[in-house]
């Protein structure tokens, strides 16, 4: 039997899933099927991250009574995706030229023109110093 020393699921061989194949399958798809289960074992299912109820009733009064439903989608009333600001990376530093080239693409995103995407093409060319 071979070990897997990166899967924790495959660990205790009693929680491994049995060899199955599905019903219904032309001739010979059932075979390689099973095959493949044999070759990388299937583990246990592993348990939910979130326990079931953790989260309280889904009836319950809401949390943000003066945040539309909407908010979050570029679509209805509240803020759209522009709200949903990915973290910047470490390394990121204000006012380098990286910074520079994502206002510029910013305000491209918002106000399309030739002017300001020639800019944004010079500037990530490095035409511009």
């Amino acid at each position: 039997m071979a070990t897997y020393g990166n899967r924790t699921d495959l660990q205790n061989p009693t929680k491994k899933i049995a060899v199955t194949a599905a019903t219904g399958q032309t001739y010979g798809e059932a075979g390689a099927q099973r095959a493949a289960q044999q070759a990388v074992p299937m583990g246990a299912p592993q348990a939910p991250v979130i326990a079931p109820g953790s989260l309280g009733n889904l009836d319950r009064p809401t949390e943000r009574p003066m945040e539309p439903v909407t908010a979050g989608n570029p679509l209805g009333m509240g803020p759209g995706a522009e709200a949903l600001v990915p973290p910047m990376p470490a390394d990121y530093t204000i006012g380098s030229r990286q910074d520079l080239i994502d206002q510029v693409r910013y305000v491209y995103s918002k106000y399309p023109n030739s002017a300001v995407f020639q800019l944004l093409l010079d500037l990530e060319n490095q035409q511009i110093k």
